[in-house]
């Protein structure tokens, strides 16, 4: 495989972001990168990224019964939507490594530990049981469906 990097070497984002950036360099096509068009490009690859799925229902965990063929067009669209994402991100002077572990970090305050997760109420979306602290002292806990 033709990656320029190591084989046992762990892929970082930084390193996508040079490999694109040199790629895009190489060809001259950083006449074309703007972000507009890079965002344009990336909703066409999850469109591509979305017919994989389209047809097949519900998928399981690890895609039993798939065929490797199908494994490998969907690593392929995977990355294009990765690529460009990464792409993006770089062309708009935004640390993408940096902005997801900050939106992990306000997800956890957003969504904390203490809010159970039920099983899922058959729609497959989870219930989520959440105690509220009322103003007048009493406690109020909903379910929420997914």
């Amino acid at each position: 495989m033709m990656t320029g990097f190591p084989e046992a070497e762990s892929v970082t984002l930084d390193m996508l972001k040079t490999k694109m950036a040199e790629f895009a360099r190489e060809r001259n096509w950083d006449q074309f990168h703007s972000p507009r068009n890079l965002l344009l490009a990336l909703v066409g690859e999850v469109g591509e990224l979305s017919e994989i799925f389209q047809w097949k229902g519900e998928v399981p965990k690890g895609l039993p019964g798939w065929k490797e063929e199908e494994k490998q067009h969907l690593g392929g669209e995977l990355s294009d939507v990765l690529l460009y994402l990464v792409r993006l991100s770089d062309i708009c002077g935004v640390d993408l490594g940096k902005a997801a572990l900050r939106k992990v970090e306000l997800n956890a305050i957003k969504y904390p530990v203490s809010q159970k997760q039920n099983q899922t109420n058959g729609t497959g979306s989870p219930n989520t049981t959440t105690t509220i602290n009322t103003s007048n002292g009493n406690n109020h806990t909903e379910e929420i469906t997914g």
